[in-house]
């Protein structure tokens, strides 16, 4: 008779013996491939940042790229480059990759945030009603010259206000009653977002200027050409690092509200509590988004469903996963938006639009495709 076969075993500290289980050798097994799957990620980011700054009207090699860049940093000293290349690079080209890694960033991980907080898969950062808010303060902004003493600034800053008012609606909305419950949030997510875009195109239609509406139009689709080195880029940098902690801090209360409140209260989280202090992070993160690049849809949907297939449901790795497919994402698809029609520029939300619905109707048909 063959002799029992036991589990693999460990010594501990106090040199007792602890049988690995099967459930325990698979959580590591996953910990370890999604730690491959980021490192893998954030090298694929690096090298697209580096090669997405050359794609253009006027190619740059990765190298000359490099030297550009080790030129303005306190680095070893670089071989000497063309002053108009520099420019291109430095001034034009660097500050709207970085501008566009940071809003695929902050926009995928407001998806997988909202996504876990309403449990819809089929949720995204605009159902806060950040986009309308945003459109109408651009709009009025555009069209009726509001906010002209910020000069260049006034766009952003406006399309900024309106964004986190708008926020700060659906959230009074939502808490009537006392409660911020998932259903309340997504139903005055959506009211308001659709009084603010009706409130944007009174706007436009009040307007004379076909211009001016031609403006708000192609800003409405979304579009990283107004990048530049100032404070909205450094914002929106800013918000995608903040966002990725706090939310990376707040992974194991995300992973009880994705699987119900009830969960949540049995390990000892406030699912009221914890929604508005996620509302308030997604709510920042969307705005700075938002007034940095237009409204860009289809990220913050189908990036976290990406990521999940890639580091499963666990927030602990989906956030950073997101962050890390949402700047690669967003990085080709405006490196796509230059090439496609040149001398012009695609809007990028119309590339974002072209892959993301294919890829939601795919979503759709899985989901039902499950229920028996």
């Amino acid at each position: 008779m063959a002799a029992p076969t036991r589990s693999p075993a460990v010594q501990t500290p106090r040199g007792t013996r602890r049988e690995r289980t099967p459930d325990t050798l698979g959580v590591r097994s996953r910990a370890r491939r999604s730690a491959a799957v980021l490192a893998a990620l954030a090298l694929l980011t690096a090298a697209s940042l580096l090669l997405c700054i050359g794609i253009g009207p006027v190619p740059i090699s990765a190298g000359t790229t490099a030297q550009v860049i080790a030129g303005h940093l306190p680095l070893p000293a670089a071989a000497p480059v063309d002053p108009a290349t520099d420019a291109i690079i430095w001034t034009v080209r660097l500050p709207r990759v970085l501008m566009g890694a940071a809003v695929g960033a902050c926009l995928a991980i407001c998806g997988a945030a909202l996504q876990a907080m309403v449990r819809n898969m089929l949720a995204d950062p605009y159902i806060l009603g950040v986009s309308g808010g945003a459109s109408t303060g651009a709009a009025a902004a555009i069209l009726f010259g509001l906010g002209a003493a910020m000069g260049e600034y006034a766009q952003s800053v406006l399309a900024f206000a309106g964004a986190l008012g708008a926020a700060l609606l659906v959230f009074a909305i939502a808490r009537t009653g006392g409660r911020v419950t998932s259903l309340r949030l997504l139903l005055s997510g959506v009211a308001v977002g659709y009084a603010l875009t009706a409130v944007t195109n009174l706007l436009i239609f009040s307007s004379d200027s076909a211009e001016g509406s031609r403006s708000v139009m192609f800003w409405m689709l979304g579009s990283l050409s107004l990048a530049r080195w100032n404070a909205f880029l450094l914002i929106a940098v800013l918000a995608a690092v903040i966002g990725v902690a706090v939310m990376m801090l707040g992974a194991r209360t995300l992973d009880a509200l994705s699987a119900g409140d009830e969960i949540a209260h049995g390990l000892g989280i406030s699912p009221d509590r914890a929604r508005i202090g996620f509302l308030i992070v997604v709510s920042l993160c969307t705005a700075a988004a938002v007034a940095g690049a237009g409204s860009i849809g289809f990220v913050g949907l189908v990036i976290p469903h990406l990521a999940r297939r890639l580091v499963g449901a666990r927030h602990r790795a989906l956030i950073p996963a997101s962050a890390l497919l949402g700047s690669l994402f967003l990085l080709w698809a405006d490196a796509l938006a230059r090439l496609v029609m040149q001398p012009r520029e695609l809007p990028i939300g119309v590339i974002t639009a072209a892959i993301g619905a294919p890829f939601l109707l795919i979503l759709v048909r899985r989901l039902y495709a499950r229920q028996p």
